[in-house]
């Protein structure tokens, strides 16, 4: 049976646990309705839904379960656009994705929204000019996702020259975010320096030695764990 937005969200809410949903509020701190459902729940949903619907009934629901702005069906929206391909390429899904960057407000659901785009972008790195917009956006969550969204860049062994010349734009982002004290920003700075410095230990050091002074000292520490 094919779900329509409604019978998704009351799936959603049939799984609602109110402590949980109590203590999610509180630890996620972003103003909107909580369920109270842990990933795995709404990732088996995802995949249960994706089963019985064609790419474009995909992108309808997860529009829908993102615009209702119910904290789990966010994240369920992202998992239902998160899969390595998805033919067409052009269907809508990145189209989708990029538009709810500017509106992001809390790491989690940004994260799991920057998993599915990141599949899009690695399916067609053009997109990066559009990310690099992100990279300017006076939202914080956005500037961040641009890191997020950019990680699988940091883990790739054998990069070609095009992948190469993607991880210096993605470093010179990432220079310009060091005099942003931002815990967030400076988090999302350590995290793609030290993934990068698991694949490519020169280029991750060499930005430390740059930048390095103007990091906190909490992120300076987490980029370099790997550097000895």
């Amino acid at each position: 049976m094919t779900p329509s937005l409604e019978d998704a969200l009351a799936q959603l809410r049939a799984g609602a646990d109110p402590e949980r949903a109590a203590g999610a509020a509180a630890y996620h701190k972003a103003p909107r309705p909580y369920l109270g459902l842990r990933v795995p729940e709404i990732d088996a949903m995802a995949k249960t839904w994706r089963q019985t619907l064609s790419v474009e009934e995909r992108i309808a629901l997860a529009a829908g379960l993102w615009d209702s702005d119910i904290h789990e069906a966010k994240v369920a929206a992202a998992k239902l656009l998160t899969q390595a391909r998805i033919r067409p390429d052009d269907s809508g899904a990145w189209r989708l994705i990029a538009s709810w960057a500017p509106g992001f407000d809390a790491w989690a659901i940004a994260d799991h929204a920057c998993d599915a785009g990141a599949r899009r972008l690695v399916a067609d790195p053009s997109r990066i000019d559009e990310v690099e917009a992100w990279a300017r956006h006076p939202n914080m969550w956005t500037r961040r996702a641009a890191l997020v969204i950019t990680l699988p860049w940091t883990k790739m062994n054998h990069p070609s020259s095009e992948d190469q010349a993607i991880r210096a734009r993605v470093l010179g982002w990432a220079a310009s975010y060091v005099p942003d004290g931002d815990w967030f920003i400076q988090k999302a700075i350590a995290w793609w320096l030290r993934e990068l410095s698991k694949h490519d230990a020169p280029r991750a050091a060499a930005f430390l030695a740059e930048h390095g002074a103007g990091l906190k000292a909490f992120a300076r520490r987490e980029a370099g764990k790997h550097l000895g």
